[in-house]
């Protein structure tokens, strides 16, 4: 007679396999539908997040490269080159850190407040109209709570795998 628990092993497996493929597949199309929303102001999603970032009232004064990277989840490889373009586009500038001279803080220039308050987010929030079409208050709440579960989860293994060890030079 089969073990009861390895056919719910096996099952919650692949559930398992299909909630991760899924989540592969919006994280795809949220960065092809999203960059589309977005690409009259010259913007990615991922110059949205950045923007996105620095717009939240924790970040007025700028945030390091670091913080930033650890906020966004990237890389600081990718995020410097990032914000390297996006620096060059006139919407972010870095300056040293006069806390820590090793360290350069990002902020958002006046021209990135426009793009992002004036220009961006009317067509963010159309998006997202969009996108949750059919997802009542309680979908979106829900939905919230699960994905922040997954993501504390897969910080956790982020860390235990030495993710978050690295060097504090920016």
């Amino acid at each position: 007679m089969p073990n009861p628990s390895e056919n719910t092993d096996s099952a919650r497996m692949a559930l398992a396999n299909r909630v991760f493929f899924r989540l592969y597949q919006c994280a795809n199309m949220l960065h092809k539908t999203g960059s589309r929303a977005v690409e009259a102001e010259g913007l990615t999603t991922q110059q949205w997040a950045v923007l996105g970032a620095l717009s939240r009232d924790e970040a007025v004064g700028g945030m390091s490269v670091g913080d930033l990277a650890r906020y966004l989840k990237v890389s600081r490889q990718n995020l410097s080159g990032l914000v390297s373009r996006m620096e060059r586009d006139g919407h972010v500038k870095t300056a040293p850190d006069s806390r820590d001279r090793r360290s350069r803080l990002v902020t958002m220039t006046e021209s990135g407040q426009h793009v992002w308050v004036v220009e961006a987010q009317p067509k963010i929030y159309a998006y997202y109209d969009q996108v949750l079409d059919g997802f009542s208050v309680n979908d979106v709440t829900h939905t919230l709570h699960y994905l922040l579960k997954l993501l504390d989860n897969m910080q956790k293994v982020d860390d235990s795998q030495g993710g978050g060890t690295e060097e504090p030079a920016e």
